[in-house]
C-alpha cells in the first residue's frame, strides 16, 4: 500500500536547490513536471519580480540547457527549466525507487517535498540512497492516504484546513465571491500571497487524497 512522505531538505544538499538560488526570490514552487522526449522538464513559479540576473545565473549552471519565462505577472513568474536531472542525486534516488513528486517548494530556509512511494520499503530504500549521497532528509510526516489512522482531514495540514474552511465559510468560492484573499489574509494574520498559496496547496492536497486513491 502506498505511503506519502513530507521531507525538508537544505538547498545546498541537492543540485536543483543549488541551481535555483533564492537570493532574488521569496519562494519557488513546483507547478508541474512536463514530459519532454526522454526527460521530464519542471515548471516553477518564482515569487517576487524576477530580476534578469536570476535567470542568467540559472542558465550559467553547467547542467542547465535552457531556462525560459513562460508567464510573467507582477508578483510571480512561471519558468520552464530544461536541465540534466541525471546529475542530481536527490532526483535519481527518488526515481530509482519509483517515487512520485506530488509537490515541492523552496525558500531561503530549505525545500519541502511531498513524495509518494509504492510502500514503506521503497521509502526506506530511497532514504538510504540519499544518505549514501550525503543528502540530509528531515522527514516531517509519513502517512497512508487511504489509512483511517492518517486522520479525517485528507492530508490537510492545520493551516491549510483553517484557510480552506474560512474561505468556504466567507463565501470565497461562491459566485459572486463573498470575500477577497486580502480579507482572508487580514483574518488569518498572513499575507495575501500566503493565503493564495495556502488555498492552492489545500485544494491540491484534498483532491489527491479524496479522489486519487492508489490502485
Amino acid at each position: 500500500m502506498s505511503v506519502i512522505t513530507e521531507v525538508r531538505i537544505r538547498p545546498d544538499d541537492f543540485e536543483l536547490g543549488q541551481i535555483l538560488g533564492l537570493e532574488q526570490a521569496s519562494v519557488i514552487e513546483l507547478e508541474t513536471l512536463v514530459p519532454s522526449g526522454d526527460v521530464t522538464v519542471p515548471l516553477f513559479w518564482v515569487y517576487e519580480p524576477v530580476e534578469k540576473g536570476f535567470l542568467e545565473a540559472v542558465e550559467r549552471y553547467p547542467t542547465v540547457n535552457a531556462v525560459t519565462e513562460v508567464d510573467v505577472f507582477d508578483d510571480r513568474t512561471l519558468i520552464r527549466l530544461d536541465w540534466d536531472a541525471s546529475q542530481d542525486h536527490l532526483f535519481q534516488c527518488i526515481l530509482e525507487h519509483d517515487g512520485q513528486i506530488l509537490s515541492a517548494s523552496g525558500s531561503s530556509g530549505g525545500w519541502n517535498f511531498e513524495i509518494r512511494f509504492s510502500d514503506r520499503e521503497a521509502l526506506s530504500q530511497c532514504q538510504t540512497c540519499c544518505e549514501d549521497a550525503h543528502i540530509s532528509l528531515e522527514v516531517t510526516r509519513i502517512y497512508n492516504p487511504t489509512d483511517p489512522e492518517a486522520g479525517p482531514w485528507y492530508g490537510l495540514s492545520e493551516p491549510q484546513r483553517e484557510a480552506l474552511t474560512l474561505a468556504i465559510r466567507r463565501g470565497y468560492y461562491d459566485i459572486p465571491r463573498g470575500c477577497t484573499t486580502a480579507e482572508l489574509a487580514d483574518e488569518l494574520g498572513i499575507s495575501d500571497q500566503a493565503v493564495t498559496e495556502r488555498l492552492r496547496r489545500a485544494i491540491g492536497t484534498f483532491g489527491r487524497y479524496a479522489l486519487l486513491t492508489p490502485e
